[in-house]
């Protein structure tokens, strides 16, 4: 992957800028300041992150996308569990590429790490990132924010190199939790543009039938959160 210089990532962004936007906008409107208290603060309810960097278990020499990649705090994460693999982040949010940068100017600049502007549901990743594949790719509580949720996990799973896998974790439906909880989570989530997706089970499996992959989906903390994973087949 080619390491972008400090200050490239807004000039890497996706060829068609008009794809980025509106969405783009209401993005960088939403974080242009709550970015800087974001990880401090969503550490209390983004649950199961964490789980799922462990369970990307990439070998040495392969590589690995998180698309949303917010403030660059999993992709640290995971250079620091995985420091032989080469990472990559793609967001549509130029103000959260901005904390993303700074947490991983060492990484960028050692070309272990690229990042790049671009929306989920449609980039190239050799104009990204000089790449046709990743072997493994992560969302991580990011498709509750994309309007076109089912295209960004269709648009991974196509850029997934063969054998390759797919990781999720967002909300779920809290349907083992008091119903109190559920209606104040879903509120405050709302203000922040969040939605839970109820479907994400049926569109995980629809996503991997498309590519003859198999597919899992696990109920988290009484469904607060579910984690999925796709893996693409090796022959395909």
């Amino acid at each position: 992957m080619k390491p972008p210089s400090s200050g490239q990532i807004s000039q890497a962004a996706a060829p068609n800028n008009t794809q980025v936007e509106p969405h783009g906008a209401l993005m960088d409107g939403v974080y242009r300041k709550q970015r800087h208290i974001y990880d401090l603060t969503r550490k209390y309810y983004l649950l199961g992150r964490d789980r799922l960097l462990t369970d990307l278990a990439p070998q040495p020499g392969e590589t690995v996308l998180e698309i949303a990649c917010g403030t660059g705090r999993n992709l640290a994460r995971a250079r620091g569990l995985y420091p032989q693999v080469k990472m990559a982040g793609l967001d549509i949010s130029a103000e959260m590429l901005k904390s993303a940068e700074q947490t991983l100017a060492q990484d960028i600049a050692t070309g272990h790490v690229s990042l790049r502007l671009g929306d989920a549901c449609r980039f190239d990743p050799v104009m990204l990132f000089d790449q046709q594949s990743f072997d493994h790719i992560f969302i991580s509580y990011g498709l509750s924010m994309i309007p076109d949720w089912r295209g960004a996990i269709h648009q991974a799973v196509d850029v997934l190199a063969p054998g390759g896998t797919l990781h999720i974790v967002d909300f779920g439906q809290q349907e083992q939790l008091p119903r109190w909880f559920r209606a104040g989570l879903h509120r405050w989530l709302g203000k922040f543009h969040v939605t839970p997706r109820v479907e994400l089970q049926e569109a995980v499996h629809a996503a991997s039938a498309s590519v003859g992959g198999t597919a899992t989906v696990k109920s988290l903390y009484r469904d607060y959160a579910r984690l999925a994973k796709i893996e693409r087949p090796r022959d395909a």
